[in-house]
């Protein structure tokens, strides 16, 4: 596929975070391209698949031309087109369309973030739901969320069995039901997805996130009604600042 490069040519100049799957943990697979992460079915307990790739450019580069200051920048094609870089960096740019024309054709739609940094709850109360705090992302329909990180510290993981969702801690459950003010009924239940709040997981104290990586490209199953695998587990990495990420989201 186009957006793999050949070793040695224009290797990546971003730098790289050790990467490794966690070992014995049959709900992630490897697949050696796009065909195999687009046909891969999401069965007998996977719920996510990795195409583990070594890419060539300078996204960091990219990431600089972008000259985003705070907050996040969605840029479109135009505006990758339109930088002036390096050789390098132009090569960058390049996998950045490439893997954007792949997905879109597969009818989905991928987004470009360039990322200074995120909004954080400034009162989280009992449960964090922001993109720091370990969560599955949702829908009403089968649908899965497609990750990579180009530049920049990467998504984490979390195995399913080394997490509790945070409303069945029982302290914050009874927490958020004393500020909800009633009982432990469907309305309750409702109020707890209506924010969100049933989608956010605790790290067991045994817990061991571990890295996306740096350049891989990731389909990861969503929590939806009659999904035949549990939803996967991610956050977004801590950043400290004047770091930034170059993330690709669809």
């Amino acid at each position: 596929m186009g957006s793999v490069g050949k070793p040695g040519l224009f290797p990546s100049t971003s730098p790289m975070v050790p990467f490794s799957l966690p070992l014995d943990y049959p709900r992630i697979r490897r697949v050696q391209s796009f065909r195999e992460l687009v046909t891969t079915p999401f069965a007998d307990g996977v719920n996510a698949l990795c195409w583990e790739r070594t890419l060539p450019g300078d996204f960091g580069e990219v990431v600089a031309q972008l000259g985003v200051g705070e907050g996040i920048m969605a840029p479109d094609d135009a505006r990758l087109r339109a930088l002036r870089v390096s050789p390098a960096g132009r090569v960058a740019i390049g996998v950045l369309l490439e893997d954007q024309r792949q997905l879109r054709a597969h009818d989905l739609d991928p987004v470009l973030n360039c990322i200074a940094g995120y909004p954080r709850d400034e009162d989280p109360g009992p449960v964090p739901t922001d993109v720091f705090s370990f969560h599955v992302d949702s829908a009403p329909v089968p649908a899965d969320t497609w990750l990579c990180t180009y530049h920049g510290p990467p998504s984490e993981g979390l195995r399913n069995d080394e997490a509790q969702r945070r409303v069945d801690v029982p302290a914050t459950r009874a927490e958020l039901l004393r500020l909800f003010g009633g009982e432990d009924n469907d309305a309750f239940r409702g109020h707890l997805a209506e924010n969100c709040y049933d989608l956010h997981y605790a790290p067991l104290p045994e817990a061991r996130p571990f890295s996306f990586g740096v350049g891989n490209l990731w389909r990861i199953a969503c929590d939806y009604p009659g999904s035949p695998v549990p939803p996967c587990l991610h956050r977004a990495p801590a950043t400290q600042p004047g770091q930034q990420r170059l993330l690709l989201i669809s």
